[in-house]
């Protein structure tokens, strides 16, 4: 058994907690690196001028009002033409392809973190919606997709009664 004097700092796994670090720093740690592994499986030496096998995934949010299920999604710098949006099922498809610019011949690249390549994404909705009433804007690089929820999806308000 080990004492450790008062007034000094204790060392071990529990001392980052009294520095100012999260408790669970270490298994955040672990996560976000596993995530990375995820993402970049190959890690720096995957070679840029071959594609990617994932291609890239746009960022989504999804959300519901009274009414509907609401889909925001980032693609910014595409063409309506480029992309397309379909439901099977209960789920929301988007997927479409974002064409590479061409490349400048004269000039040196340092970093390139814009992706290209193809995407979908499959997104289960919450509720049944009625795939017929749905309506798809795109504005300023955000798609924003409203799906009207069925009568029967929709929160129907009860009436207390007292006696």
């Amino acid at each position: 058994m080990k004492l450790a004097k008062r007034g000094k700092e204790a060392s071990g796994p529990l001392a980052t907690v009294s520095k100012g670090l999260p408790p669970f720093w270490p298994m955040r740690r672990l996560q976000s690196e596993i995530d990375r592994l995820f993402e970049d499986p190959f890690g720096t030496w995957w070679t840029p001028e071959v594609p990617s096998f994932a291609g890239w995934i746009p960022a989504a949010d999804v959300f519901e009002d009274k009414n509907n299920v609401i889909v925001k999604m980032e693609i910014p710098g595409m063409k309506k033409e480029e992309f397309e949006v379909y439901m099977t099922g209960d789920n929301l498809n988007i997927a479409g392809e974002r064409k590479s610019e061409t490349e400048e011949k004269t000039a040196e690249s340092y970093r390139s973190e814009r992706h290209f390549g193809r995407f979908h994404r499959s997104i289960l909705l919450p509720v049944p919606v009625d795939a017929a009433k749905i309506e798809a804007h795109y504005q300023d690089g955000i798609l924003t997709i409203t799906c009207p929820k069925t009568e029967a999806a929709k929160r129907k308000q009860v009436e207390v009664k007292v006696d």
